[in-house]
């Protein structure tokens, strides 16, 4: 066998980058995606033999990881083929136009693990090392899991550096601006070490790497890693107290947050809006399609049941209960196949990196499938009764009389889950889509979940002259769907609210009793001090 005197390796990093859509993260480095042929050029030295096919052989080795094993998928050799394949790791060569070059082109398994990649020739022994390269997630290759296959999609998906973010209520959807900064320089070596200071790679680094095949895998670790609850992951969260860090709704972009977390550990503050942004950074530069999605009128189920209960006594009060509606909630939905689960289940899958309630015992949230969202297939995973109860859980208020019963008097069906929004693919204009996590309300395929037998019917009027800053008046209508006449203990009052649902001091209250024929309406008002933002609640008991 001929044995190549090699002088040096090229890794022809901007043709390659060219072909791999990788030319926004700079020249530095050769990166490429998975499932795709990149071509690197071996200069020899003069004086040696020429490449000769059937005469000179060699073998490639390429090594992910601190233990690279050939069982883990993490160390492969693979020798020369006529035409590299698209189904594993494979290299073909042919002699330059002047005798003293070699271009060998290599392709990558489509289902190879993500990472930092050592690339070496071994010709009988003698090992010569060609460089690195970092392996990403390929939505262009169709046997990769993240395969998308519109182009302005994984335009808008992948590449895209900046995005809109949805906040505020179902009745004042307002956009910002976010740069997602996946391609500056420094993010992606950032990204890896997300990956490599999770506990699981921590606890067995082998098993870990091994992992990093599956997306949905690297997604589940991203949304443990984002926040910082279990680990010494990206963000802190903070809903009350911002003293000692940055209040959350001064960020504009991901990249100050990753560099402080890389520099020096969690960053204070996070809240759900900046940890979905974060997340949607990490996955867009590992090569996962993902967008950030808003849902308007969000619940929060603490106890699996699909409800969100609310509990009074017969004075309004609150009483403990960890069940709440935030005005909006935002996490991620990344793209890729479901090879776990029916093949229904592929395409965008929600995961949600704010710490809300422990999955497996670590605070983290999906992937699931939208689609099992929205068929209530709850035995997907992951955490599908969570975030359908998000998007679809029922609201009951309940108020415990003097006797202890507890007694429903009022609900919705229809309040959670409102106008699920992203930004749209190439515009700046907001896409609704929440067709594609729930059936619209009041058809047959809608889910119910709470009986709501007929009752006293409380409504609640605010006067149109209303002033943000300024008193207002609240008029409640109270309709009587009994036969027979009723009287009443009436009470209404007002509490400041957060946007996450947790309710400040109360700023007004009024009381009395009403007597209420059948068909017929009472008015009561009421007058708030200083009401900018108000949860309105009217109790009967």
């Amino acid at each position: 066998h001929i044995v190549l005197d090699i002088e040096r390796c090229d890794l022809d990093i901007k043709s390659n980058s060219s072909s791999h859509h990788t030319e926004l993260y700079g020249e530095e480095r050769l990166i490429v995606r998975r499932g795709q042929p990149f071509n690197i050029i071996l200069h020899l030295k003069t004086g040696s033999k020429e490449f000769t096919p059937g005469e000179t052989s060699f073998t490639l080795i390429v090594e992910t990881g601190p233990l690279p094993r050939k069982e883990s998928d993490t160390k492969v050799s693979f020798g020369l083929r006529d035409s590299t394949v698209d189904t594993e790791w494979s290299a073909s060569a042919t002699n330059g136009p002047s005798g003293n070059t070699l271009t060998v082109s290599i392709s990558s398994s489509p289902n190879a693990p993500i990472g930092i990649y050592s690339l070496t020739l071994d010709q009988e022994g003698q090992e010569t090392s060609l460089g690195q390269f970092i392996l990403l997630f390929n939505a262009w290759c169709p046997r990769d899991a993240v395969f998308m296959r519109s182009e302005t999609k994984r335009q808008e998906y992948v590449l895209a550096q900046h995005g809109q973010i949805y906040r505020g209520t179902y009745k004042r959807i307002k956009g910002t601006p976010w740069n997602f900064g996946q391609f500056d320089q420094d993010i992606l070596d950032i990204c890896l070490k997300i990956l490599d200071d999770n506990p699981k790679f921590v606890s067995d680094a082998d098993k870990d790497c091994s992992a990093r095949k599956n997306p949905i895998y690297v997604t589940r670790v991203l949304s443990a890693m984002i926040n910082s609850n279990d680990d010494s992951g990206v963000l802190v969260g903070e809903w009350g107290e911002f003293s000692g860090g940055v209040h959350p709704g001064l960020w504009i972009g991901s990249g100050d947050i990753l560099r402080q977390w890389a520099k020096s550990g969690p960053v204070c503050y996070g809240q759900c809006w900046v940890f979905a942004a974060v997340a949607c950074t990490v996955s867009r530069a590992f090569g996962i399609p993902c967008r950030v999605v808003t849902n308007f009128g969000s619940a929060h189920d603490t106890n699996a049941n699909l409800k969100i209960e609310k509990f009074y006594d017969e004075d309004g009060e609150s009483l403990s209960n960890s069940d709440s509606i935030w005005n909006f909630h935002v996490w991620v939905d990344s793209w890729m196949t479901r090879p776990d689960l029916e093949p229904e289940f592929d395409g965008w899958q929600a995961s949600d990196p704010t710490p809300q309630e422990k999955s497996e015992g670590v605070f983290c949230c999906g992937p699931a499938p939208l689609r099992a969202i929205k068929q209530g297939e709850l035995t997907k995973k992951y955490d599908a009764p969570f975030i359908f109860a998000e998007v679809n859980a029922d609201v009951v208020d309940m108020v415990r009389l003097s006797n202890g019963k507890f007694v429903t008097f009022g609900g919705s069906t229809k309040s959670v889950g409102r106008f699920i929004s992203t930004k749209a693919v190439g515009s700046d204009k907001r896409h609704d889509i929440t067709h594609q996590y729930k059936y619209p309300e009041g058809t047959a395929e809608s889910h119910v979940c709470t009986d709501t037998s007929d009752f006293m019917d409380p409504s609640i009027k605010l006067a149109e002259n209303m002033i943000v800053g300024s008193d207002f008046e609240v008029y409640a209508v109270l309709t009587n769907n009994y036969i027979e006449a009723k009287t009443c203990t009436f009470l209404f009052f007002a509490k400041a609210v957060g946007y996450n649902g947790k309710q400040g001091d109360s700023c007004g209250y009024a009381s009395d009793k009403v007597e209420c024929k059948h068909c017929t309406a009472q008015y009561l008002s009421c007058k708030s001090d200083n009401l900018t933002r108000t949860i309105v609640m009217l109790k009967i008991a």
